[in-house]
């Protein structure tokens, strides 16, 4: 690192430009990062909390694989209840109704199965805390006034707050369209083969359901797209910036090779070089985006974990690091003879 230090000190202006450059597009990941984790909270927080391994919808039709198209009858809850390695079938009503003038999520359960709130009783329900009603309040939902038995954090669905209702007060509602239920939650042991289920019934991992969430797929899509696009045009910026370096000292490095500098030696430099400017830049915007996260994490949905911070920032560096050995390969081929007029 004698060499790369003594650059980065002499040249500090350019390295100063190229930090800042690689700063923005750390804090640019690192934000996009919290608010795709905000936004998937919010469109699937309550399928992340669902208290199952397993979930099935109906796939009688081509666009029934999904939680606002898909209905199952009593018979199939039955059904994959005797599948092998099936523990625990419940019936899971999933729809949108008001409580107020708030819009909500209404999730149907049978109190005291194995997905029902511990607090859901027969003519009781429980809300998401966001929805701002404490326990013991009563809630009109359609036509049924329900009293608040318990209170959940983070029980979100499709953006709006989750309202757990006993599964008969579900079917009632006029968005439940007369079904049964709409999915079927699955409790399993290692012995349970999704293919053993009934072909008309889709089975999906409790995770790979979230596809199944028409609000999940369009924006996580989307917002995952542009962030690896920014991680590789990040990873192009550092390679790009390393090559007309590497280009601009061909001379210096000739006569380093000339006196005897190893070509291992210099590329170990040059790779160190590019590791102090990319966590130096990364590691800056990372602290920004996460201080700015923090701050406006009231008011929009974002989230602040490794996941969103430390994640992003190592992939930023391993990917710059590998734009940078692409460019530093260049070293490899400078001839010690240009020193001498070789080249001449």
């Amino acid at each position: 690192m004698f060499l790369a230090l003594r650059e980065l000190r002499s040249a500090r202006g350019r390295f100063t430009l190229m930090t800042a450059v690689i700063a923005l597009l750390s804090l640019l990941v690192v934000i996009l990062s919290g608010l795709t984790a905000g936004l998937a909270a919010q469109s699937v927080g309550a399928l992340e909390r669902l208290a199952a391994d397993h979930v099935a919808l109906s796939a009688r039709g081509p666009d029934q694989s999904s939680f606002d198209t898909s209905a199952v009858t009593a018979a199939d809850v039955e059904r994959l209840a005797r599948t092998p390695g099936v523990t625990e079938a419940d019936a899971w009503g999933v729809t949108t109704d008001r409580v107020g003038e708030d819009a909500v999520a209404v999730l149907g359960a049978v109190p005291h199965s194995s997905i029902a709130p511990e607090e859901l009783a027969p003519g009781t329900a429980v809300t998401d805390r966001s929805l701002g009603v404490a326990v013991g309040d009563t809630v009109r939902v359609g036509t049924t006034t329900l009293r608040v038995g318990g209170t959940v954090d983070g029980d979100m669905l499709n953006h709006l707050p989750a309202v757990w209702v006993p599964l008969d007060v579900w079917q009632s509602l006029a968005g439940s369209g007369g079904k049964t239920a709409t999915a079927v939650a699955l409790t399993t042991d290692d012995t349970f083969d999704p293919a053993a289920a009934p072909p008309d019934l889709q089975v999906q991992a409790r995770g790979d359901a979230r596809s199944a969430v028409g609000s999940y797929s369009a924006e996580n899509g989307s917002l995952t797209m542009i962030r690896g696009l920014l991680l590789a045009v990040s990873a192009l910026v550092v390679g790009a910036f390393f090559t007309v370096w590497t280009i601009q000292r061909t001379p210096d490095l000739a006569v380093l090779k000339a006196i005897g500098a190893r070509t291992g030696y210099l590329l170990r430099d040059s790779l160190g070089q590019a590791a102090v400017v990319l966590l130096a830049g990364a590691g800056a915007g990372a602290v920004v985006g996460t201080a700015s996260g923090l701050a406006v994490s009231s008011q929009v949905p974002f989230v602040v974990d490794a996941s969103t911070t430390l994640g992003p920032l190592l992939l930023l560096v391993a990917l710059g690091l590998l734009g940078a050995a692409a460019a530093l390969g260049r070293i490899a081929a400078v001839d010690p003879l240009t020193a001498l007029g070789g080249s001449r």
